[in-house]
């Protein structure tokens, strides 16, 4: 799988060598075209997490304003995001794109010989024409086995001419840059190993010693500037957990590539120093550049924030300007639910009215006189207010009195429940102010009948029994 991802990447490297002819400066060079590729991806990444920084204090103002509510607040921040056309995992994604193109590079450094020349590897295998041509020439490698193709490819560019009519494939290639052989390992003890009278045995190890030392240096200002240009938004035990977490990436991040730097070829070394650089430079471009265009949209949102604040104000003394001269109106507008139990309410008041007016007409044809309601009715229960309740006893005291009293009287022998309206607990429970009437009035004269026979012993209530709100009355 990563030889299959690797082989375009080591074309691509072999082609831009065809044409400089200097390995490290192809390999500066194909980190530059890699930066081209991705900058698009890279931009829109970039201006994601700038605005995500802009946001800093609205997220501070949501986390004070749902403090102690992490799922509101949650859902306000992700409102936020979206509003705002922000993703918070976009910095991240592209982030992570420089690895796999490091690992491909790396596998194209390692075989130059299959993955990056093409080189068919029976050529390589023992028994192969190349194989052969090495031992006959004398070749010996002390290296790392994960590394032999590297030592095989400066081995034969060094003895072309033996190896040049083996496989038009092969490509003879200097790996000499600013005078240091990147093909080779950089040695962090190479202070113990050199002979330091020989400035040609110390000062190459040196340099290759300073690849892994620089790459470090530049990891960890690529990582300082694009943490000063996105500081992290939110504040409280989360934000400070954020920062921390940053500090051990600024930290790690940079031991980890002095790390590569040293198990690995130097030309990956190279790579990981202009790959660097490269995003320094993007970095600081890319800053000036969105901060003038966020600055612009900051700017206009200012303004539309101040515009709809002066409307909303505006307004507001508007109202009060209203309702101080008792000219202001209700709103009639309202939510499609309301309207639609508003409208139900409504139709059932008709059908309540109809079924009164159908009653009504019904009595009047068989002569029935309708009992006069007490004011204590509610529904069909007629003390539902108390037996002796007296709408104006507070209003006219004067003859609360002999109102309560004739009220109690009246009520004494009444009937409870009125027959003449419809059940307000059942009609409530079946959604309807429809009512059961007799099915003739034989019927409706046999009910009325038994209950007045019923009535004529004691009642529910029994006679003379006290009422709560009678002795109401007459404690005030």
């Amino acid at each position: 799988m990563l030889n299959a991802i690797a082989k375009p990447f080591g074309i691509l490297l072999l082609w831009i060598y065809g044409i400089v002819g200097n390995y490290g400066v192809a390999i500066i060079l194909f980190a530059c075209v890699v930066k081209l590729i991705l900058l698009p991806f890279q931009m829109k990444s970039k201006k994601s997490m700038m605005r995500m920084s802009r946001l800093s204090g609205k997220m501070k103002e949501l986390e004070r304003r749902h403090e102690g509510n992490q799922r509101k607040y949650q859902e306000e921040v992700a409102k936020l995001y979206k509003e705002e056309g922000v993703s918070p995992m976009s910095g991240c994604l592209w982030s992570l794109i420089p690895f796999p193109i490091l690992l491909a590079l790396y596998q194209a450094i390692r075989y130059p010989l299959t993955t990056m020349m093409g080189v068919p590897a029976e050529l390589l295998a023992e028994g192969g024409e190349i194989a052969a041509k090495l031992t006959e020439t004398g070749f010996a490698s002390t290296i790392n086995d994960a590394y032999i193709q590297l030592a095989q490819s400066q081995w034969i560019s060094a003895h072309w001419d033996s190896f040049a009519n083996i496989s038009e494939k092969l490509v003879q290639i200097n790996y000499n840059f600013l005078g240091l052989n990147i093909g080779d390992m950089p040695q962090w003890n190479f202070f113990v190993k050199c002979d330091w009278s020989q400035a040609a045995d110390w000062l190459p190890a040196f340099g290759l010693f300073l690849i892994p030392v620089i790459s470090g240096v530049m990891s960890w200002l690529s990582m300082k500037l694009t943490q000063a240009a996105n500081p992290s938004a939110g504040s409280g035990a989360q934000a400070q957990a954020a920062a921390q977490q940053m500090k051990i990436m600024n930290l790690m991040m940079p031991l980890v590539s002095v790390y590569i730097g040293f198990i690995m070829p130097a030309a990956l070394g190279v790579y990981w120093i202009a790959n660097s650089l490269l995003a320094v430079i993007q970095e600081l471009i890319l800053n000036r550049h969105y901060k003038k265009i966020m600055d612009a949209e900051d700017a206009q949102r200012l303004e539309r924030d101040k515009l709809r604040e002066a409307e909303y104000e505006r307004k507001r003394q508007e109202t009060e300007r209203l309702k101080a001269e008792g000219a202001t109106t209700r709103n009639a507008n309202t939510s499609k639910k309301k309207l639609q139990a508003k409208q139900k309410a409504e139709l059932d008041e008709l059908r309540a009215a109809a079924v009164r007016q159908e009653k009504e007409e019904r009595r009047k044809k068989l002569g029935l006189t309708e009992e006069e309601k007490p004011a204590s009715q509610v529904g069909n229960r007629r003390y539902a207010r108390g037996r002796a309740y007296v709408p104006d006893r507070f209003t006219n005291p004067e003859a609360a009195a002999e109102a309560t009293a004739a009220a109690s009287a009246e009520s004494e022998f009444g009937k409870s429940i009125d027959e003449t309206e419809a059940d307000d607990i059942v009609a409530a429970l079946e959604g309807t102010a429809e009512c059961v009437e007799p099915e003739s009035d034989a019927a409706e004269e046999e009910n009325e009948a038994a209950t007045d026979e019923a009535e004529g012993t004691d009642g529910e209530y029994g006679e003379g029994e006290p009422d709560e709100d009678e002795d109401d009355e007459q404690d005030q």
